[in-house]
């Protein structure tokens, strides 16, 4: 890991992203998206899709609505969802280190919540599927809040949610947008890249950007050990 300064203060909470930064779900996000347009015979080039992640279904719609009509957002929308839901029903793999640092918050009794762009019920299902529901004290999901990320109200409410102060909060992100809206909620954050990379302007807000979350655990461990 590339030297990263340590963190100011021991969180009171620990507030995850799920898609792309606990189950490795984007590629398989983008890969129905994909598959769906392509059988709809639809005009989108591939790299395309890696615009929609970490965005909720209303900025999602926006997008697509620049290039395709509105009953063939419906039923691209349509498909996808059917393929998606035929996939993760076999079951999605976890990101590298998730485990491990769930483990570690448990046992030193730091409540955890998850904040998904991933409407209810299905951010439980997958939750579920993946054996991560347990370790979660909420689940926040964007149809819980007006706007969606990367405005900050879906981490708000995960902090008002866990009594907890956003400024004394951590949260744990992989997309451009999420890691806007926890800095934007006051939040410490912890970006763990995916599909999409920070550009500069990302990186020029100054939060931790790490290579896993091998990496993250490492950070928290010295805070939790004293």
């Amino acid at each position: 890991m590339t030297l990263i300064a340590a963190l100011p203060f021991l969180p009171e909470a620990v507030i995850f992203d799920m898609d792309g930064l606990m189950i490795d779900s984007e590629r398989v996000s983008i890969a129905c998206w994909s598959q769906a347009a392509q059988e709809l015979q639809l005009p989108f080039a591939d790299d395309f899709w890696l615009g929609l992640v970490g965005l909720g279904d209303r900025d999602c719609e926006q997008l697509l609505l620049q290039h395709i009509s509105a009953d063939q957002v419906a039923a691209l929308y349509a498909r996808c969802h059917d393929l998606y839901e035929a996939r993760t029903q076999q079951g999605l793999p976890l990101r590298p280190g998730i485990m491990e640092l769930l483990q570690l918050l448990q046992a030193h009794g730091i409540p955890r919540a998850v904040a998904t762009s991933t409407r209810q019920p299905r951010a439980n299902r997958k939750l579920a599927a993946a054996g991560l529901l347990p370790y979660f004290d909420h689940v926040v999901t964007s149809d819980q809040v007006a706007h969606p990320k990367p405005a900050p109200d879906i981490y708000l409410l995960a902090a008002h949610k866990l009594g907890k102060d956003p400024a004394r909060c951590l949260a744990l992100e992989d997309s451009p947008a999420g890691t806007r809206a926890a800095l934007a909620a006051g939040m410490t954050a912890i970006q763990v890249p995916d599909l999409v990379h920070p550009d500069e302007a990302l990186r020029a807000l100054g939060h931790r950007i790490v290579d896993s979350l091998h990496d993250a655990h490492a950070l928290l461990l010295p805070l939790l050990s004293r």
